[in-house]
């Protein structure tokens, strides 16, 4: 799968974002080693504390079905459906993807017509780990 079919379908994953008190959807699509999409939108909840990021939903899915190893995320988000902006992951997410996927991992942003890769260690440089 290509990094435009893989955001493509980040894009679909966020039109089933639950975020009414934002209005900031994200959609995660995530890409096991052995070719597999799993994806994820951000759900929210009234105790913000609650709400989960969608690269998490997307990692959480994947790994309750017994998948562990990762090559790639296309991340897609925006306020009341205006995708044109990157949407990097939170701290929380990275922290995640970490957990999970080697510094090499990819992490695939639109903004606007371009895309943006970058490695796990970009984005996390001082990865926290037991």
């Amino acid at each position: 799968m290509n990094e435009t079919e893989l955001i493509e379908r980040a894009h679909q994953a966020a039109q089933h974002a639950y975020a009414p008190y934002s209005g900031f959807a994200v959609g995660a699509a995530l890409l096991s080693s052995d070719g597999e999409v799993f994806t994820g939108c951000n759900i929210e909840n009234g105790s913000f504390g609650a709400t989960c990021c969608a690269e998490r939903t997307a990692f959480f899915k994947a790994v309750s079905e017994g998948v562990y190893d990762f090559d790639a995320i296309a991340v897609v988000g925006g306020k009341d459906g205006d995708f044109t902006s990157a949407c990097p992951p939170c701290g929380i997410c990275r922290q995640v993807m970490a957990e999970f996927c080697a510094p090499d991992f990819k992490i695939i942003l639109r903004d606007g017509e371009n895309v943006q890769t970058f490695t796990l260690s970009d984005l996390l440089p001082l990865t926290f780990s037991l």
